[in-house]
């Protein structure tokens, strides 16, 4: 009788369904790291080195009159590395040898769902300590349009920079969208120049002075409190640093009769200039469905 085993084709066919699955899933679970800045550190690098420069002021001259003052360019560098994260996911030889696509497409989304989720929340917790940790907003406060418009008169006061954008979690959103009247009136306008379509659409919502509004439901409460940090950055204040995206390495477990599949991929997030963001505190607690 002839005996089925699971040879390395079966093998390569199962990761590259599971594996495009983890990719897509892991793109779409986080939003936030899609409108942030990205390096790339490249073979051979042990970190990369980041420079920030000061504001300088023009003055009134006049004619025949030389300059006296000269401005200091006030360089500063901030020194980013990464580090890696993983987890393990074991495939049975059954499973490899039955090859069902939805059996692995399965494992893949919960593969990159759990990358993607690691991402988001490494990411969403640099919101507090943004702007010297001076928070916006506070703890029982509902995140109303006049709330939000007010922290982008700040942001813009404030010389954040250029490219707004704001993160926060669903129900912060929620709030903000049953302010305007009626519900979802701005709804239907289109995504900002620059960001993708496919990866954002799903996660943009609102846009309030040419600032738009993402949620991402990763985001905690504060302690024992119903609120919890979102935040108003510019570009240039996060950043993700890259160095290997997701990869796959097997493994044979011949007691386990299966293949340990490892994926992982290393990463680091940081703030390159606090200044030009802020913490927003809203309340985040469940919604009344009832009304």
């Amino acid at each position: 009788m002839p005996i089925q085993t699971a040879t390395t084709g079966d093998l390569e066919n199962a990761q590259r369904i599971a594996l495009a699955e983890a990719r897509y899933s892991e793109e779409h679970n986080w939003p936030t790291a899609n409108i942030i800045d990205h390096f790339v550190l490249r073979k051979g690098e042990k970190q990369l080195t980041v420079p920030k420069v000061a504001r300088m002021t023009a003055q009134d001259v006049q004619d025949g009159v030389d300059l006296v003052d000269s401005e200091d360019i006030g360089m500063t560098t901030t020194d980013l590395t990464t580090g890696r994260i993983a987890l393990k996911v074991i495939l049975t030889d059954t499973l490899i040898m039955q090859q069902n696509d939805d059996v692995m497409q399965m494992v893949g989304k919960q593969m990159g769902d759990a990358t993607g989720r690691k991402k988001e929340r490494d990411i969403d917790a640099l919101f507090s300590a943004l702007n010297g940790g001076t928070t916006l907003g506070a703890d029982n406060a509902n995140f109303t349009a006049r709330n939000a418009a007010a922290c982008i008169a700040h942001a813009k006061s404030n010389r954040f920079g250029q490219g707004l954008r704001v993160v926060h979690h669903p129900n912060a959103i929620f709030a903000l969208t049953a302010s305007l009247a009626p519900v979802g009136a701005t709804g239907a306008v289109n995504i900002p120049t620059g960001f993708s379509a496919d990866l954002l659409r799903d996660f943009y919502r609102v846009q309030l002075n040419q600032v738009p509004f993402f949620e991402t439901g990763e985001i905690d409460k504060i302690g024992t409190t119903d609120s919890g940090y979102g935040a108003i950055f510019a570009r240039g204040c996060l950043c993700i640093l890259n160095q290997k995206d997701v990869s796959t390495e097997p493994q044979r477990d011949a007691s386990l009769f299966a293949w340990e599949v490892v994926v992982s991929a290393m990463y680091g997030v940081f703030e390159l200039d606090d200044s030009r963001g802020a913490p927003l505190r809203y309340e985040i607690g469940d919604l009344a469905t009832n009304n």
